[in-house]
């Protein structure tokens, strides 16, 4: 352990230990950074890329923060176990969890690849995570209009299978709320339209041309990385009751 996890930490998250799926990059490593300068120890999660994690537990650390790089496949056995002995081993336990891991649009990793990852991997996260999280902690889950409206609004073909199997992850997340709410435990899903520079939005253009300038014309705006990222933390310490969902930017129209 480097001296800069054993370090006495400050801010809102002091002495809280914090896993972010998905962290290596994008979203996830800027909400990582987040939550490690508000005083968390954090899990940084990847699934090939070693040197993106590392250089993200680098910055957090050259900032003085804490955290440590750990390579988990959440849909292979025993992905989601490695990430919550990390961060016990790491920062003595488990406070937060935040759901971002996500994919589907990749065509190499077979055709129910959205629906393990998006659905199946995130429950055996979430029940590997909350027997190692105490009283007042919170879990957040990262999901997108296109996912979370799919059964009244659609969205385009090249994303439906993906925005199924988020809605379906979403709804196995809250069924598990009675016994969540036994052990103390919150839920918060994060909902946000397309985000500027994200792999998904930069797929959807790719497939069809023009859509981020749509949607950019529909919302008024996209949220960066950054900003939505910012959101995801917000909700990480916000005084919300369990089940709610922040919505960030252009759902009025969804809803």
């Amino acid at each position: 352990m480097t001296e800069e996890n054993t370090a006495t930490p400050s801010g809102p998250l002091a002495g809280k230990s914090a896993i972010v799926t998905g962290s290596s990059r994008g979203i996830g490593a800027e909400v990582a950074r987040l939550l490690a300068a508000q005083g968390a120890g954090v899990v940084v999660n990847y699934r090939q890329k070693a040197p993106r994690a590392t250089k993200v537990v680098a910055g957090i650390e050259a900032a003085g923060g804490r955290a440590v790089a750990v390579g988990a496949d959440l849909t292979a056995e025993g992905g989601a176990q490695a990430l919550v002995d990390a961060a016990k081993e790491n920062f003595g336990g488990l406070d937060v969890l935040v759901l971002n891991a996500s994919g589907g649009m990749e065509a190499d990793l077979g055709e129910d690849y959205a629906m393990r990852l998006n659905r199946d991997a995130q429950v055996n996260m979430l029940e590997a995570a909350v027997a190692a999280m105490p009283t007042g902690s919170r879990v957040v889950f990262v999901t997108s209009h296109q996912a979370h409206f799919i059964e009244t609004v659609p969205t385009m073909p090249e994303y439906e299978a993906v925005a199924r199997s988020k809605r379906a992850g979403e709804d196995a997340l809250r069924q598990q709320q009675p016994e969540l709410t036994g052990r103390g435990i919150s839920l918060v899903v994060v909902s946000g339209d397309m985000i500027e520079g994200t792999v998904t939005a930069t797929l959807l253009d790719r497939a069809r041309p023009g859509t981020l300038d749509e949607r950019r014309t529909d919302a008024g705006k996209l949220y960066s990385v950054e900003e939505f990222a910012a959101e995801v933390a917000r909700m990480v310490t916000a005084d919300v009751p369990t089940g709610h969902t922040e919505y960030v930017g252009g759902a009025d129209h969804m809803k």
